[in-house]
């Protein structure tokens, strides 16, 4: 991808020392908090947004609950949507990613620094087993972000359907639903290009128990895909 080159290229003197220190993170997790983790992604995205010619425009960041144990659910362009929300989100949060990209070299790192679940969608088990262990540690008081719609779309800034089965956790854990709206954020790693590009973040009110505790999740989904494509629609140039 030109992008990622320009990305190295750009920061080739911080480079090596991020590459060590991000593999390191990655392998030995016990030895650090989620906020140093999360502190260290962070510099490692800015860094490489900059020298990759990406900005993120964040909107809404005021919409986010006051305490953690909330779930994101944004629709899902393309390889680069979590780096875009890492830097657009102050708090920590881990993800739930399909296995197929848990040997991606970078990610790989990336998501085992934020204890990620990699799910396997033919393992039925091993999928109740994930939303188990979600439930908990959003009980807990971590954050986590699912793409509902399972798998990136291939037409830019419409969204797919949004499986009711990737609101389980947030159902069972009875946590702010946070929707996510991103724009423009297949372009970073899903265009060939290295032109100039804003990605736009857009964190949108919570739907809070309160308000989704008599819905079917299929319900749900349909009323989160419903109030990103809106904000897409609004924002898109």
């Amino acid at each position: 991808m030109k992008r990622i080159l320009l990305m190295v290229i750009k920061n080739i003197v911080l480079v090596p020392w991020m590459w060590i220190k991000l593999c390191y993170h990655a392998k030995h997790t016990e030895k650090y908090t989620e906020e140093e983790q999360y502190k260290m992604l962070r510099f490692i995205t800015l860094h490489a947004n900059k020298g990759g010619n990406v900005k993120i425009d964040v909107h809404g960041a005021e919409n986010l609950p006051k305490d953690n144990g909330f779930m994101f659910f944004p629709n899902h362009q393309g390889l680069y949507d979590v780096l875009a929300i890492i830097e657009a989100c102050p708090r920590p949060f881990s993800v739930v990613a399909k296995k197929e990209i848990a040997n991606i070299q970078f990610l790989k790192q990336v998501f085992a620094c934020m204890k990620a679940y990699m799910l396997d969608r033919e393992d039925v088990r091993q999928a109740m087993q994930v939303i188990v262990h979600v439930t908990e540690e959003v009980k807990r008081g971590r954050n986590y972000l699912i793409f509902a719609e399972g798998t990136r779309s291939k037409n830019g800034n419409k969204v797919g359907e949004f499986k009711g089965g990737s609101f389980k956790s947030a159902t069972k854990a009875k946590c702010p639903i946070v929707p996510v709206a991103l724009i423009d954020s297949f372009k970073p790693f899903d265009t060939n290009t290295i032109n100039p590009v804003t990605v736009q973040v857009h964190f949108l009110e919570p739907i809070y128990y309160e308000e989704y505790q008599t819905m079917k999740t299929t319900e749900i989904a349909a009323e989160v895909k419903c109030r990103i494509q809106k904000v897409i629609n609004e924002n898109i140039k």
